[in-house]
Order: C-alpha cells, then structure tokens, then sequence
C-alpha cells in the first residue's frame, strides 16, 4: 500500500514540523496599529496608519434632512434635501429657526431667506 501524498498545494515550510517548533501567531490589524503607534519612526515613513486613499470618483450621497431616505431633491429656498412631494410641503411649512437647526445638524452654512 502507498502512503497517502501531502497535497501539492501546501508549502512545507508553512506546515508546523512535529520536532520543537513553535506554532506561527498571526497578529491581527489592531495589534499592528498600536505596535507602530508605539515605534519611532520618519516623518515620510508609509505606515498603515499614514495611508491616505485618493479621492472618490463617485458622487456623495445626500439624505434627506426629515426622514433619512434617500433624497433626490434639494429645496433652492431652504437648501434642505427632501425625498418626494410629501416631504417637499413639510420643508416649505418649516419655520426659519427648525431649518436653520436641520441645516447645522448636516453641517451646512445656513443660508436662509
């Protein structure tokens, strides 16, 4: 009979040999931040931590200001974003001071009227 074949796939410098060897750790990505947290290092050095991703190409979605939908219109009086005609009359019947609040909780200027 013919001994089983270890799989081809397999590196054998991966697998843990049975004589002294220590079982590989793998250090998960909150132990690599604090780790480089703690090291000196240049001021041009990559880090992980340092990494900036470009620019998106997509558009930034806007929700609505009332109920958090999606929103496919901005009211041009108030700027507010509303999602359909409903919600357009809501925008409309608000007073300066409630839409000056749902503008500065969005972190826009408030440009009111």
């Amino acid at each position: 009979m013919q001994e089983p074949s270890q799989p081809k796939f397999k590196r054998s410098s991966m697998m843990p040999s049975s004589v002294g060897s220590k079982k590989r750790m793998w250090k998960s990505l909150k132990q690599i931040l604090t780790s480089e947290r703690n090291l000196q290092w240049k001021k041009d050095a990559v880090t992980y931590s340092s990494i900036n991703p470009p620019p998106s190409f997509k558009p930034v979605k806007k929700y609505s200001d009332i109920s958090g939908l999606i929103a496919l219109y901005t009211d041009p009086q108030t700027k507010l974003h509303y999602h359909n005609s409903e919600e357009f009359s809501t925008v409309r019947s608000l007073p300066s001071d409630l839409t000056s609040g749902y503008l500065a909780l969005r972190g826009a200027t408030s440009i009111v009227g």
